[in-house]
């Protein structure tokens, strides 16, 4: 087992095929209840809450998170997905619920990893052509190499690595963790 000092903590890390498992599935799903825990706090004095995962893997993360808050509170969730090619972001972004039907609500944005922000930044560019009472966003993982004027409001791990390392949030039972490579 190595062992690598991140974010001023030292971690056991396991080599896998996927790459150096850095967080497993239990320290996955800790952060997750912490994270619903910070959602929740924000959004106390609300009914509803948008939850809106951004892909597969922000979408399997955005039901977690929705599971979480759904076991410590009455809000109502509405989950939806948010698809856009990652590639050309700007004119491909849609959501599996009509946008009008989240007019004046509160919205969590939920993706794996933030790594330059402009998968987060164009997901917030879609729900603002909507009046919004807020917006906020929740990642895994922020690596910290921002490109654009956006943060992760919680967050589960922050890891600087090179611009070289690939980090790979997966949320399969037996494969579970995130993995750096």
């Amino acid at each position: 087992m190595n062992k690598k000092k991140i974010c001023n903590f030292t971690t056991n890390m396991i080599m896998t095929p996927l790459g150096n498992k850095i967080k497993s599935a239990s320290e996955i799903k800790s952060s997750i209840k912490r994270i619903a825990y910070q959602v929740y706090e924000n959004n106390v004095d609300e009914s509803s809450l948008v939850v809106a995962g951004i892909g597969k893997r922000g979408g399997q993360l955005a039901l977690l998170l929705g599971a979480e808050l759904k076991s410590i509170s009455a809000l109502n969730l509405i989950h939806v997905t948010i698809e856009m090619d990652k590639s050309n972001p700007r004119d491909t972004v849609k959501s599996s619920i009509p946008l009008k039907e989240f007019k004046n609500q509160s919205i969590v944005i939920v993706d794996d990893v933030l790594n330059t922000g402009s998968t987060l930044i164009y997901a917030v560019n879609y729900f603002l052509q909507i009046p919004v009472k807020q917006i906020n966003t929740a990642v895994m993982v922020n690596r910290n190499h921002k490109k654009f004027p956006i943060k992760a409001d919680f967050k589960g791990i922050s890891l600087s690595t090179s611009l070289n390392d690939h980090v790979k949030v997966v949320l399969d039972d037996d494969k579970s963790g995130i993995y750096l490579s």
